[in-house]
């Protein structure tokens, strides 16, 4: 289907729309001078504010760190690629694999990317009140029925280290890859000793899966499960 069937758009400058599902690698093997990077900023500002409008009116009892943890959790990268599917965006990527080696990882990370370009071309092409029209249409159910995208289990075990006095450390232990596809192996530390080795693709992805072993060597239960 036509992208601007699908979304009910009648579009004021169409390029924005090519521009926002344009992979560098495109661009580079097809020799345009553009990609979806400065879409993708602006659209990832557009996410914030409107999610962080949402949250703030929906639950007037929370402090701004308990909305601070809401937000994160509706905009991750793992939110944003369930968003993108969802919606079958990835159909409209522009994008070059062949020789460039992109890894699926990469295909997943860039699903994301496409979600927040392409909000930020909506924001652009039709205003801020059809932006907000579109994100509540996809996301305000989500946060409605309180879905969890992300585990923040670094969170957890920073204020279970808070609480006991105890240093909480993470030390990389081995890294593997190309440079475009790595592979870290980091340990959690709690006061010298370690609790968990966790594994990802990167050094983020790789703390939180310590983290959640060391959780589970300690019997803590994550904030808000």
């Amino acid at each position: 289907m036509n992208l601007f069937e699908k979304f009910d758009i009648v579009p004021n400058n169409t390029e924005l729309y090519d521009i926002a599902f344009t992979h560098g690698s495109y661009g580079i093997e097809h020799d345009v001078d553009y990609n979806y990077e400065r879409l993708e900023f602006l659209g990832d500002s557009v996410l914030n504010l409107i999610v962080s409008e949402y949250l703030y009116n929906k639950f007037p009892q929370f402090e701004e760190g308990k909305l601070t943890k809401l937000r994160a959790n509706y905009v991750c990268q793992t939110a944003l690629i369930h968003y993108s599917h969802e919606l079958g965006l990835d159909e409209y990527l522009k994008v070059y694999t062949e020789e460039n080696g992109i890894s699926n990882n990469e295909i997943l990370s860039i699903t994301a990317d496409i979600f927040e370009s392409f909000l930020g071309a909506i924001f652009l092409d039709q205003g801020i009140e059809f932006a907000k029209d579109y994100i509540s249409k996809i996301i305000f159910k989500y946060i409605d029925e309180q879905k969890i995208f992300f585990f923040d289990y670094k969170s957890t075990i920073k204020e279970y280290g808070d609480a006991e006095e105890a240093a909480i450390e993470y030390e990389v232990v081995e890294e593997y890859g190309v440079p475009h596809d790595k592979t870290f192996i980091i340990r959690i530390l709690i006061d010298g000793e370690e609790f968990g080795v966790g594994k990802g693709k990167s050094k983020k992805d790789a703390e939180q899966d310590a983290a959640k072993k060391a959780m589970d060597v300690l019997g803590i239960e994550l904030y808000g499960r």
